[in-house]
């Protein structure tokens, strides 16, 4: 198992002794997921300064003296990395260890946001999408926030309608297992899928199809989320990989 998969190649901890008398603050940073190729993508832009210079971190910043966290988080995604479709955000952590900034105390609100897979949004050349599975080397401890925002994620899909926010308005059951797959780390039967969600009430159909491609067949049907909004709909259910996966 590698750094990247444990989220500890961040760096050398620093000596919490050594922040006495040192510049202190808090900034806001968030877990940005999409749906890419069928494979859970996140957001990542490259510093051009010390420390970690040339490291892939979260996008993200200082808080400013009169923002709320929420609109801080929102104003540095659309000004730093031009992203301002996310279709939904939530705070995810807070992490205050002494050492985790070299420069000085430092604490650390981390957001997850979730951008649909039917947007593509124009990106700074510094930034780009990575597999959440293989991450590159990453500075600070982002990669260990990175893992925290995946868990979040995947127990989030089990017992809330969250998966609104990964697909496009309208889309087949089997496209909605193909996000769930990518999201969940495991294989996600369509039928069983189609079955779960529609007994907890999250998603129902159009009344809309998708033309049979040229091998024919049966057109399948269009679904969408009932609501867009983030709903409890099983507080206690649990997504499991099949049996013998």
């Amino acid at each position: 198992m590698t750094g990247a998969e444990t989220g500890t190649q961040a760096a050398p901890r620093a000596d919490p002794a050594a922040h006495d008398g040192a510049p202190s603050g808090h900034e806001v940073l968030a877990v940005v997921f999409q749906i890419r190729c069928d494979r859970l993508s996140v957001l990542l832009w490259r510093r051009a300064r010390p420390p970690y210079e040339g490291r892939w971190v979260l996008p993200g910043g200082r808080l400013g003296r009169a923002e709320g966290l929420d609109s801080s988080i929102r104003r540095q995604l659309a000004q730093k990395v031009d992203v301002r479709d996310l279709a939904h955000l939530e705070q995810l952590e807070t992490r205050g260890d002494p050492g985790r900034h070299p420069q000085g105390r430092i604490l650390a609100t981390a957001y997850l946001g979730l951008v649909p897979a039917d947007i593509d949004p124009v990106v700074p050349e510094d930034t780009s999408w990575h597999p959440a599975g293989e991450l590159p080397e990453m500075g600070f401890d982002h990669a260990a926030i990175v893992h925290s925002g995946r868990r979040r994620l995947r127990a989030k899909l089990s017992y809330t309608n969250v998966g609104f926010a990964l697909a496009p308005p309208e889309f087949t059951v089997s496209q909605l297992s193909r996000y769930y797959r990518a999201a969940l780390g495991h294989d996600v039967a369509a039928t069983n899928l189609r079955r779960v969600l529609l007994r907890r009430g999250q998603i129902e159909e159009t009344g809309g199809f998708v033309p049979s491609g040229r091998s024919g067949g049966r057109p399948a049907a269009l679904f969408r989320f009932r609501t867009r909004r983030l709903e409890i709909t099983d507080a206690f259910a649990v997504l499991r990989p099949p049996a013998g996966g």
